[in-house]
């Protein structure tokens, strides 16, 4: 069932957003070349507490990290560990928290200290598939509407999209209705979207082929080929107009930003 939400549950929804993307953008630059993904995640454990949130991933599912660390061929859910960040690694984070009982979820992939140019190409394709994908997200529109510009896209660039994974309706719970796949799923019926749906829309994007595997510990999801991997998503307001993206760092409460 897709959940519309109140305007009171959007303004809880657009703090949580923005708790969220604030403490994306401190992750992404405590990462340096020697620390370990352990440290990372601690890290972020710390930002999160510093907003007054919780981690909505920590636990869910018995998922045993605050945040998603993702390196170079892992595409998601990977785990936070002893393993030392090198220069030149590409690191896709996943950040979800829990504020005032609303998820706020948002993910990026980022060089760390430079990469080679396939990873640069992909990093970049990944993040404007994503905003093709937003631009689409129009009351009116349907789900496939938005999972078509991101293929599309992907595709026209020799990229391609993974398919296990999607993107999700975002509000109490970290998955909700709809599913928003990143490609097109021929015959199957897609949601109509309206004012007052929360999506998370998350292109997936592999620099070869889309076939992926999880690993022994029944998390971490890589490449199959080995190839590169990149991650992006933003939480999203279906409106009368223009899509909103609730994972904002300007969106933050004057209240937390004194803290």
């Amino acid at each position: 069932m897709i959940v519309l939400k109140t305007e009171r549950e959007l303004d809880i929804m657009r703090a949580a957003g923005a708790i969220a993307a604030v403490v994306l953008n401190d992750v992404g630059a405590f990462i340096r070349p020697g620390v370990t993904t352990k440290e990372v995640d601690d890290f972020a454990a710390s930002r999160i507490r510093h907003y007054g949130a919780t981690s909505a991933f920590l636990g869910y599912r018995k998922y045993p990290c605050n945040i998603c660390i993702s390196v170079n061929d892992e595409v998601v859910h990977g785990l936070a560990g002893p393993r030392r960040i090198q220069f030149g690694d590409i690191i896709s984070l996943d950040v979800g928290v829990r504020y005032q009982g609303y998820i706020g979820d948002t993910a990026k992939t980022i060089a760390v200290g430079g990469c080679n140019l396939l990873a640069q190409k992909l990093i970049d394709v990944t993040t404007q598939a994503l905003y093709e994908g937003i631009s689409r997200a129009l009351a009116g529109n349907r789900v496939v509407d938005i999972s078509r510009a991101v293929q599309t896209y992907v595709e026209a660039n020799g990229f391609s999209v993974v398919r296990e994974f999607v993107g999700h309706g975002v509000g109490r719970t970290v998955h909700e209705d709809p599913q928003v796949p990143n490609f097109v799923e021929a015959g199957k019926n897609s949601a109509k979207l309206k004012p007052g749906m929360t999506i998370a829309i998350e292109p997936m994007v592999n620099a070869g082929s889309p076939v992926v595997k999880v690993l022994s510990d029944k998390w971490t999801v890589v490449t199959q080929d080995g190839l590169p991997s990149a991650h992006m998503e933003h939480t999203v307001l279906i409106t009368g107009s223009e899509p909103e993206i609730l994972t904002c760092p300007e969106n933050l409460p004057s209240s937390l930003r004194a803290r």
